[in-house]
This record gives C-alpha cells, structure tokens and sequence, in this order.
C-alpha cells in the first residue's frame, strides 16, 4: 500500500503529504478536483497506480483514446508542475515534466496540458509535448 502521495505535494512544513489527504480523495471518493493542478496532480497518481478508470474519467470524451493503459512494465519516477494558469473560469492550462522508465530506458515527459470544466468538473483535454 502507498501512504505518500506520488504526485510528489508536500505540505506547509515541507513534508510529502499522504495519498488520503491528496490525490486518494479524487481518486477513490468521486470528490471532484477542485481545480485543473489538482486534475493533473491526481491523474498522474492514477498512472502511477493503474487507475484507468479514473483516467477516463478525467479525460475530456471529444479526445479520450479508446485505450489508456500505460506501455507495461512503466515505473513513474516523480512529477514537477513547472506553470499553473488560470486563463478564464472553466478553462486551465498546466505545465509539467513527469519521469518514468520503461524497459530500463528513462523518459521524461513534457507536456503543456490543457483543461476545462464542465458541469462543476475539470477534465483534461490534449496537451503540447515540448
């Protein structure tokens, strides 16, 4: 069982903070995340854990792949949310690199993602791959 969160949030005092009180509430409660950081923090947790039900969930229907499992035997290895931008009410954008290996040879992601909300939930959209 994971206690830290993999999304890598860490609290006032600096201190990784535990799964249930971070990404596990989206995650296992259906709580919505409460903006689209929150989204892409817990959608990485969700590939981490092979979540797959929540990552449809999450994923915008217009642009949702029919298939959305990870390439097996990928191990992630840690997430940097480098820009949070708020550019209306129900539209977000956010910057990160997520690392991962698979097959022994390390990745490292970067993507500008966007985001809406829609009623009352954020979803992810598509992404820029720098």
């Amino acid at each position: 069982m994971i206690d830290v969160c993999p999304c890598g949030a860490i609290d006032a005092r600096g201190k990784p903070l535990a799964l249930a009180a971070c990404c596990g509430r989206y995650l296992d409660t259906g709580q919505p995340a409460p903006d689209a950081q929150a989204l892409m923090r817990s959608r990485y947790s969700a590939f981490v854990l092979g979540r797959q039900d929540y990552l449809r969930a999450s994923w915008h229907p217009d642009t949702c792949p029919a298939d959305v499992a990870p390439v097996p035997g990928t191990r992630w290895l840690g997430l940097e949310v480098r820009d949070y931008q708020v550019l209306d009410a129900s539209h977000a954008e956010v910057e990160f690199v997520a690392r991962y290996r698979v097959a022994g040879r390390g990745v490292r992601l970067h993507e500008r993602s966007r985001f809406v909300q829609e009623q009352g939930r954020w979803l992810y959209v598509d992404g820029d791959i720098r």
